[in-house]
């Protein structure tokens, strides 16, 4: 008998609306950095906690039932390991545990039934406080292989797409086999979940590399016969070695190095600072205002880029207010009230720039 997975399944959100026209070297930069973070952030996760943390929903025989998003220590433990676990790779990100859903970007829940998911990336910050950024909906005990589950999840809320949907990878799908295959238990997905989540190709500029991962932690393992090409998969199952790949490794830390961070040059009111990098790249200032009052924060220069601000309170920095002007015809602004005494950090990442040493960011 066939082996069967519980899959993860992405919430879909439209993708951003670009010019028609536009260069494509820009669109690149644009596709492959609109979801990540700016590195060095500290992302605070937060478990549901309440008993009135949870929604109804309607059974097949038409009755209401409760399900909570709350779980126990020991679900919770895996989901704290696997955070732990991708710290420990040495990239540039924190993840803190907190106590309080209005201080956290991460809001896990454990809802039974409602599958693993996690908005990608930013995403995350679209999301009311009162909302989940990531569930867990099956036994993360049952077998030691799901800590992955809680790795791969994780993955996505670091801007990590699935790997089985690689436009590099060549597959293809006995299509008509994975719309019965999903459709059955234990995922039981229509047939639009499963075009989002397994068939749908996602655009080259977002995945890892040239090549195809299939031991990557966000590839799903596939059963015997629902892959057509690579041939071998007619008759054997894809089954990805466990744990996080050589390559998940490689493009997570391209993306958020894990260098120390040096002393940071101070920002002044009404000093134009290029920022002199290149696409990928950001540059990171320090803020200490001289008088408490409103403040306007912005980049200038023909590019694309994400600027975030934030404060340090108590030794730790917590987000403040960010934008991000990719595709469109302006600057990245802030404009925020800063108060005298304490400290800030400004970080502004550079997708794209049409000359080299044109673009800055100034303080007034």
């Amino acid at each position: 008998m066939d082996e069967t997975f519980s899959y993860c399944s992405m919430p879909p959100v439209a993708p951003r609306e670009l010019p028609a026209g536009m260069d494509p070297a820009r669109v690149e930069a644009i596709v492959v950095n609109e979801s990540k973070w700016v590195n060095h952030t500290v992302l605070h996760y937060y478990f549901f906690d309440r008993e009135t943390d949870g929604e109804h929903v309607f059974l097949a025989d038409g009755t209401r039932q409760w399900r909570p998003w709350t779980t126990d220590k020991a679900h919770q433990d895996v989901v704290r390991s696997a955070f732990d676990h991708w710290k420990a790779q040495g990239i540039g990100l924190e993840f803190v545990e907190v106590t309080s859903r209005d201080e956290a970007e991460i809001r896990v829940g454990f809802m039974e039934g409602d599958g693993a998911w996690s908005y990608l990336g930013r995403q995350i910050l679209d999301r009311g406080a009162n909302e989940r950024t990531m569930n867990f909906g099956w036994d993360l005990l049952r077998t030691p292989r799901e800590a992955d589950t809680a790795l791969h999840e994780i993955g996505h809320t670091l801007g990590l797409p699935h790997e089985h949907q690689n436009p590099n990878a060549g597959i293809v799908w006995d299509e008509e086999k994975v719309y019965t295959s999903l459709g059955g238990p234990p995922n039981n997905w229509p047939r639009s979940k499963t075009q989002w989540n397994i068939l749908r190709k996602i655009e080259p500029d977002t995945v890892q590399g040239s090549n195809w991962d299939p031991d990557s932690i966000m590839h799903y393992p596939f059963q015997a016969g629902l892959i057509l090409e690579p041939e071998r998969f007619r008759t054997q199952p894809l089954r990805p070695a466990g744990g996080l790949s050589a390559r998940d490794l490689s493009w997570v830390r391209a993306f958020y190095p894990g260098e120390e961070e040096q002393e940071l040059p101070e920002l002044l009111p009404f000093q134009s600072r290029e920022l002199a990098i290149l696409p990928g790249q950001q540059r990171d200032f320090v803020l200490r205002p001289t008088a408490t009052r409103q403040y306007t924060l912005q980049t200038f220069g023909a590019s694309d880029t994400v600027m975030v601000l934030f404060e340090r309170a108590e030794g730790e920095l917590r987000y403040q207010a960010g934008d991000d002007d990719s595709g469109e015809d302006r600057n990245a602004t802030l404009q925020l009230k800063l108060f005298q005494g304490r400290e800030y950090v400004l970080r502004v990442r550079l997708y794209f720039s049409q000359g080299s040493g044109e673009t800055a960011v100034m303080m007034w």
